[in-house]
C-alpha cells in the first residue's frame, strides 16, 4: 500500500545504516515488525502464555535446565580492570 509520511530522515538513514537495509521500506516493515514483535511479547509477560507449566516444559528445548544461559560464553572473560590498548 502507498502512503505519504513524514518520517525523520535521520532516524531512518541510521536504522537502514545500522541494520543494513537497502530501502527505506525495508525499515519501515522491520520497525513496525519488531514494535508488533515486543508488544506480544510485553502481552505474553504480562498475561502468560495460557500453558500450565508442563505444557510449558515440554515446548522447550529438550535439554534446557531454567536458570541456564542459552548464550555462548564470551570468548574472554570481562574484566572491569581491563583497559583497552
Amino acid at each position: 500500500m502507498k502512503m505519504t509520511l513524514h518520517i525523520d530522515e535521520h532516524i531512518l538513514a541510521e536504522v537502514m545504516k545500522a541494520h543494513d537495509f537497502e530501502t527505506k521500506t525495508e525499515a519501515i516493515d522491520f520497525a513496525l515488525r519488531e514494535l508488533d514483535r515486543r508488544a506480544k511479547l510485553r502481552a505474553y509477560r504480562e498475561n502468560g502464555m495460557g500453558m500450565t507449566a508442563t505444557e510449558l516444559k515440554s515446548a522447550v528445548f529438550p535439554g534446557y535446565v531454567p536458570g541456564d544461559s542459552l548464550v555462548a560464553a564470551p570468548a574472554t572473560p570481562y574484566r572491569k580492570d581491563s583497559k583497552k590498548k
